[in-house]
């Protein structure tokens, strides 16, 4: 994450985002906890996934939006933007379920 150090975003789990098929999931990282609702859409240079978020930081609600987009099979990128607050790109690895 461009944000945040390695420490504190596996500070309470190993940093996760998790999106079912019909676009709804969750991301943790550091004390965040979010869920999400998103969709794909459609860009002239390819598609990416677009979601709002709330939960919570540390038991503060937090909302905001981001994007992920697909690199490669294995490889995603992304930002979260929270409202009013902090934002961040990020690189995610695909791992085994």
């Amino acid at each position: 994450m461009e944000m945040w150090h390695a420490d504190y975003f596996n500070e309470e789990v190993q940093a996760y985002i998790d999106i079912g098929k019909d676009g709804s999931g969750e991301f943790h990282f550091g004390y965040v906890y979010c869920e999400i609702d998103g969709k794909i859409v459609n860009y002239p240079g390819g598609e990416r996934f677009e979601f709002s978020f709330y939960g919570n930081n540390e038991n503060d609600p937090v909302n905001g939006r981001g994007w992920l987009k697909l690199k490669d099979s294995e490889t995603m990128e992304g930002e979260f933007r929270f409202h009013l607050g902090d934002d961040s790109t990020f690189l995610a690895k695909r791992t085994a379920t």
